[in-house]
């Protein structure tokens, strides 16, 4: 068992802060902000019943952000003591001094924060004994390596509890401790030469979500095995689906990876801004386009939502100090809104979306997805499927990819359901894949089912940064129905 995690003493983190503060104040600096950060990280990877691997990670270390003229600096630094940081924020003063000299916009100083946040747990998982956590991974692959056809069984696990002290010139401080855990399983079957996958809840790490090892025992993953291992041995044996436009109804995980790629990332607005195109590209949404573009059908509606319960993007600060916070994205089909942090909102006449966001105290805050979230509709699925006469309903993401503008995508899933005359049939189709053009697809959107059938999906690895920064984000949805959609199989 890993202990469970000690906090930050407040003694320490205060003391660190003031030093550090002192040291920027002196060096120069107008503005100054304190992040003390303690990260503990457990990784498992299962295979065929047992643990295969797993990584424990912890780090604890002090980042500065200084503000000199209209110049921000940052440094960061693991060794913890009163020189230590004292260095670390002359680093930060000096390289504020340089990006001053090319400054072009003012920066206004923040109101002092004053805001404490902690995860809500039921079950600690860094309280939780290892055999605990490998026991439901272990008894769904047994399961599953019941099945006949199936060959192999797959499983991951993260949990995380990431704590963080700010503090600033301004007599700001804040506090929170914000606590991750999931997971998944992967049935694997072969017939011949071909090969299958089949995943629950969602693929790549499962479905990581804000709170303790209570999630874990919500998902059954024991009990969603049978299903899993019986759809990847069907899939060894279905046929392709046939190329052409259909109506496409994408179940809740797949959305959410939608919705990452083709809303979130695009809104964020240091990409539509041109600074931040390193990894993966910039954006289609121009500051100019703001409130004028038609984004979506009017059923459109997508919120960043820093508040949303179990969402790996909820928070009581983002790394600027911003409380958390609700912006419209998208709203009846327009767009309206950017993920974004104080200075550039700032510069168009908006207040920050609360979504700047660092990886760790080694790292700069940058905009960050936080939960963008598909709002919910009316109806269930089965009311969804009621209105196709002719089509598919895909379901979990096994590949993607989107241009550097994110216009145009492709998306490959698992499996496609086919829905014949407002009813799935049972049959099935293998390695379906889907494209489209951003705002086409969007605009095509003629229904999301209603609150019922919303959930909240985790991902936990968003790339972005040069050097990259991975960040865990949050997308609540249920299914959505898209007309004239182009399929095919790969």
């Amino acid at each position: 068992m890993i202990p469970t995690p000690e906090g930050i003493p407040a003694a320490l983190a205060e003391e660190l802060a003031g030093v550090a503060l002192a040291a920027a104040t002196a060096a120069g600096a107008r503005f100054a902000e304190v992040r003390v950060v303690k990260r503990d990280r457990e990784a498992l990877d299962l295979r065929d019943g047992a643990l295969d691997r797993r990584r424990v990670d912890r780090d604890l270390g002090v980042a500065v952000r200084a503000l000199v003229a209209d110049g921000w600096g940052h440094a960061g630094t693991n060794l913890l003591s009163r020189d230590g940081v004292a260095r670390a924020a002359a680093q930060a003063v000096m390289a504020a001094r340089a990006t001053a000299a090319t400054a072009r916009y003012p920066v206004a100083l923040p109101p002092a924060l004053d805001v404490t946040y902690t995860t809500p747990l039921a079950r600690d998982p860094f309280g939780v004994a290892l055999a605990d956590k490998v026991a439901p991974f272990a008894a769904a692959h047994d399961v599953m390596l019941s099945v006949a056809g199936v060959t192999g069984a797959r499983g991951t696990a993260l949990f995380q509890a990431q704590e963080t002290w700010l503090f600033t010139t301004g007599g700001g401080r804040g506090h929170q401790r914000v606590v991750l855990s999931g997971g998944g399983i992967t049935a694997i079957a072969k017939r011949g030469d071909e090969v299958q996958t089949r995943s629950a809840p969602k693929a790549v790490e499962g479905n990581v979500l804000q709170g303790g090892f209570e999630l874990v025992d919500a998902m059954n993953l024991p009990g969603e095995a049978q299903r899993v291992a019986d759809e990847a041995v069907l899939l060894t044996r279905a046929a392709p689906l046939p190329a052409g436009d259909k109506t496409v109804i994408l179940a809740g995980s797949q959305l959410s990876l939608q919705i990452h790629e083709s809303v979130g990332h695009p809104t964020e607005l240091d990409r539509a801004l041109g600074e931040e195109i390193s990894l993966a590209g910039a954006s289609f949404l121009l500051p100019e386009q703001l409130d004028q573009l038609r984004f979506g059908s009017d059923r459109v509606n997508l919120t960043a939502d820093a508040t949303t319960p179990t969402g790996p993007g909820t928070f009581g600060f983002d790394d600027e100090g911003t409380p958390a916070t609700r912006t419209p994205l998208v709203e009846q089909g327009r767009f309206v809104g950017y993920l974004s942090g104080r200075d550039a909102a700032a510069r168009l006449g908006r207040p920050s979306a609360g979504a700047l966001r660092a990886e760790s105290w080694e790292h700069l805050p940058i905009v960050r997805m936080i939960n963008v979230n598909l709002e919910p509709g009316e109806g269930s699925l089965a009311d969804l499927v009621a209105g196709v006469d002719d089509g598919v309903l895909l379901d979990v993401n096994k590949s993607w990819s989107i241009d550097d503008l994110r216009l145009n995508f492709q998306f490959g899933c698992e499996l496609a359901y086919a829905i014949r005359g407002g009813r799935l049939t049972g049959d099935i189709y293998k390695n379906p894949v889907y494209t489209g053009v951003t705002p086409r697809f969007w605009g095509d959107c003629s229904g999301v089912a209603g609150p019922e059938a919303w959930r909240v999906w985790g991902w936990s690895y968003c790339g972005k940064g040069d050097p990259v920064q991975l960040m865990y984000v949050g997308h609540g949805c249920a299914p959505a129905r898209f007309e004239r959609v182009s399929v095919r199989s790969t």
